[in-house]
Order: C-alpha cells, then structure tokens, then sequence
C-alpha cells in the first residue's frame, strides 16, 4: 500500500508563513510583480505553488506565455527564498499524533509512505525536516507543486515514481477538497483530515473522514492496512 501525504494541514498545521512569503519575494524578483494587493483574490488552499503563483499573476496582467517561459525561474527564486527564510524549527506546527502515525505505518510491511504536495520540492523537503519529519520521507516517492502546476496530476507522479503502484493500492491522504479532487482524477482513494481548515462536511467526498491522528489511524486499518 502506497500512502501519499499532503504536507500542509495534513502533517503540519500553520507553518505556512515563510513558505507564502517566498513565493510573494519570487514572484516580485522574477516579474517585478508586488503581490501584497493581489493574495486576496487568490484561495491557496489545496493549489499547487505554481498555481498560485500563475492565479496572482493573471490577476496582475501578466500573459500566460510570459508565466510559462519564466515559471522555472520562480520555482529556482522560491526555494532560494524558503532556504534563507525557514524558521530553524517547525516542530510546533506538526499536527498532533503524526510522528507516532508515521513510525506505526514505517513498522508495517507493505506499506509505502509517499508525498502529494503543492509544494515545490525543496520548500516541501525542508519543511518536512525542519519539523521533525523528514527521516520518514527522505527517500519516499513523491510528486510536489514543481512537477505539474496541476494538482490532479500528482497522484499518478507519485505512484509511477513508487514504481507504477496500481491505484487500488494507493491512498492520498490530505484536508481539502483539492486532494479529493485530485485522489479521483487518478482513480485512488483519499483519506481526508480535519487537522487543517476545512469540516467535516467539506469533505465528505472521501472515502472516510479523519478528525486526528488516531482517528486517521483507525481509517487506514479499516481500508485494508
């Protein structure tokens, strides 16, 4: 079984701020574009980074020609950023129980741990280590925000990056309903979580619907771990 995880409100929880902030400091550095004024417009939750930056940009008049040619140079200014800017420690911001969950499912044989974020890569792997969790992921397949800026695209990157793991063995887990979405374009099952802004009832298009850690757990096990 192959387990993605969503890395934002899913395994931490409000460790967002410098991540945004780089991605504004990119954007300004790349396209001389100011996004103060233009976040607003833009729901981030559940969208890829080179989602959001293409959304505030759009909204900036920037052409999507322009977006295209230069989305690798945002993506390069983004984690450049991130590296200079990341708090030090972001163990506060781990969603309770998730350490103990990952060390139980590391224990069980037949059982993969992977990512699906809208992270670009290195803002997601240093993120991940900066609070604690990056040993259980170093070498976990993945697919992040810098290989599709289509989030329902992720899913099947991962599980061909995990050595074409058929669908019905994978599972996304994450807390919007992006990564639902993104769980049935490729045909797998999402566990979705409570742990990050949305309800009970916003995510009822999954297969099952966690409230924490434990209850995550016991999701997992009735799925067939």
């Amino acid at each position: 079984m192959l387990l993605l995880f969503d890395i934002d409100g899913t395994l931490m929880a409000g460790a967002t701020a410098a991540h945004s902030q780089s991605l504004d400091a990119a954007i300004h550095e790349v396209h001389g574009v100011d996004p103060a004024g233009l976040r607003g417009r833009v729901s981030p939750a559940g969208r890829t980074d080179g989602e959001i930056a293409r959304l505030i940009l759009l909204e900036a008049g920037i052409s999507a020609r322009r977006i295209d040619e230069r989305a690798p140079e945002v993506r390069e200014a983004c984690g450049r950023f991130y590296a200079q800017t990341c708090p030090p420690d972001l163990s506060a911001y781990v969603v309770a129980g998730m350490p103990e969950l990952l060390g139980w499912l590391a224990r069980l044989d037949d059982v993969s741990l992977g990512l699906v974020t809208g992270n670009f890569e290195p803002v997601a792997r240093l993120k991940l280590a900066r609070g604690g969790l990056g040993a259980w992921f170093q070498s976990a397949p993945g697919a992040f925000g810098s290989d599709s800026e289509d989030r329902a695209a992720l899913p099947g990157i991962a599980r061909r990056r995990a050595g074409r793991v058929p669908r019905a063995q994978a599972i996304v887990i994450g807390d919007t309903p992006r990564d639902i979405a993104c769980a049935r374009a490729d045909g797998v099952r999402c566990v979705a979580v409570t742990t990050g802004q949305y309800g009970p009832e916003d995510l009822a298009g999954a297969d099952a619907v966690a409230r924490d850690a434990d209850e995550l757990r016991a999701c997992l096990e009735s799925l067939g771990l």
